[in-house]
């Protein structure tokens, strides 16, 4: 049977036990911050400014607050040059473009246009005229396109509605122009059904006379 002094632990254990748990209880405990209500502590520390360059803006203009050793030499003002290239006026680009040297239409300007041709004015003219007026047309609407894509590439915010109504004047004069030719078309077929079945008309006719008139009695 063991002896009841060997389940007692040694005086000089409980000892060391007891200033280990004192030790790790004062560790846990978090720190306070000093407190103290003399002038001289509560007082607000100022940092020292050491930025030189603390107040130097270039927006607004505003140097160095220390003088530089360059301040009295006046800066070098640029030279009023602008670069000449020569172009040739008459070239077939500028066609795209309302005059040579000009990218673009005021709105003003682009306002400044008439009406679209109307069919009945259209059936009166001949087949050159109708034709030199298409390619007017077509001629107007790609520099309308060109505008366009100059105003969406810069982003200039305005010109656009002027631009759509001039656009639209000029694609109601192409469906005019191409009315009046189809109706020429459809009268032509017409007269054609007709010829056939008129005696002194050959369309076939090698030597070119279509019409070969009859010799009526008297």
């Amino acid at each position: 049977m063991a002896s009841p002094t060997a389940l007692r632990p040694p005086t000089g254990c409980l000892s060391r036990i007891g200033s280990q748990i004192a030790s790790s209880a004062l560790l846990r405990t978090p720190p306070r911050a000093s407190f103290s209500t003399t002038a001289q502590l509560c007082q607000r520390k100022i940092k020292k400014e050491r930025n030189k360059k603390r107040g130097v803006s270039s927006l607004y203009g505003s140097g160095p607050r220390i003088p530089l050793s360059m301040s009295d030499i006046p800066l070098p003002k640029p030279r009023d040059f602008k670069l000449k290239i020569p172009f040739d006026e008459t070239h077939g680009l500028w066609g795209f473009f309302p005059e040579p040297g000009k990218m673009l239409w005021t709105p003003e300007e682009t306002s400044q246009h008439g009406r679209a041709w109307t069919v009945e004015e259209l059936r009166r003219k001949s087949w050159e005229d109708l034709h030199s007026l298409w390619w007017m047309c077509c001629k107007q609407r790609n520099l309308l396109a060109t505008s366009r894509k100059e105003l969406a590439r810069a982003e200039f915010g305005f010109g656009d509605t002027e631009f759509e109504k001039r656009d639209k004047e000029v694609q109601s004069t192409m469906r005019a122009i191409k009315h009046a030719l189809t109706e020429r078309y459809y009268t032509w077929q017409d007269a054609v059904e007709v010829a056939k079945s008129d005696p002194e008309i050959d369309l076939e006719a090698k030597d070119g006379k279509v019409y070969k008139p009859m010799v009526y009695e008297e």
